[in-house]
């Protein structure tokens, strides 16, 4: 049978990955779950990489993008990953008009300027909510220590007002496979977890039905992604303004898919993914 890698890492379990394995092997293939730095690996053997759930990536950026590069078939593709793995990739979406969160971005000895009411400090390189703050308008001096023990941690650092329909409603995810909205859910992922949280999906979820104006955000923000055709996979991820939806983060690496609110969407990807394996 043609073998499928479905890569995650040692941190974290993921429940995608049973039900994805599954679907594959109803099309005739056999998944093995492996360890993106997995020493072992013989990654030539796969006929296709599937990047599920990387969830350390961001404190080995370096070595992962390495790992990237190196591996045939990988899905979604190298250059994707290295485009998407930096929360700047948020400029594109802005300068292309796709409605998305004021940010500002530092570095270390930048002077940082907080917007009035509360605000998000996070690593620009990160997932999980991990490393990620939030601060009321007068907590400069606790958000500024949390600046720098990121910046001392060798991450650049983003600054974003707080959206509060994030409280009141969550945010809307859009789950897009092969071009396509396979179903979208509603979360509520607290901030807080600190560098070295365990990653785990969200706790707090359920599926929601998008609007046209919430699909319509997502097609655009998937449309400046430098890529030639639709993704194998995507996630946009979305929040209530008061102009709109607006991107907060566009997840094309190794987004949770909530295959346990919609098990069909597994079929639909281990489809996407047959159609672009190497034989």
């Amino acid at each position: 049978m043609t073998e499928v890698a479905l890569v995650g890492c040692s941190l974290a379990e993921d429940p995608d990955v049973p039900v994805l394995a599954a679907a594959l092997e109803r099309l005739g293939f056999t998944a093995t779950a492996l360890a993106w730095d997995d020493e072992d690996a013989d990654w030539s053997r796969f006929a296709a990489t599937v990047i599920r759930s990387t969830w350390d990536y961001f404190s080995r950026l370096d070595e992962f993008l390495a790992w990237s590069r190196s591996v045939r078939s990988l899905i979604n593709p190298a250059s994707v990953v290295e485009w998407n793995s930096d929360k700047r990739y948020l400029e594109a979406l802005r300068d292309a008009g796709v409605p998305t969160i004021d940010t500002q971005y530092l570095s270390a000895g930048d002077d940082a300027t907080f917007p009035a009411g509360e605000f998000v400090v996070k690593p620009t390189v990160g997932g999980g909510s991990r490393g990620a703050a939030r601060f009321a308008s007068d907590d400069v001096k606790a958000a500024r220590a949390h600046l720098d023990h990121l910046f001392d941690e060798g991450f650049d650092v983003m600054v974003q007002p707080f959206v509060g329909s994030v409280d009141a409603v969550g945010e809307t995810d859009l789950i897009v496979i092969d071009g396509e909205v396979s179903h979208a859910i509603v979360k509520h992922a607290p901030l807080g977890a600190t560098l070295t949280s365990k990653p785990a999906p969200p706790a707090r979820s359920a599926l929601a039905q998008p609007t046209a104006e919430h699909r319509a955000v997502a097609a655009a923000a998937l449309a400046v992604v430098p890529h030639d055709g639709p993704l194998c996979y995507a996630r946009v991820d979305l929040v209530a303004t008061e102009r709109g939806p607006a991107v907060i983060e566009l997840e094309l690496i190794e987004p949770y898919l909530f295959f346990d609110l919609d098990p069909s969407a597994a079929g639909l990807l281990a489809s996407a993914i047959a159609r672009r394996a190497t034989r």
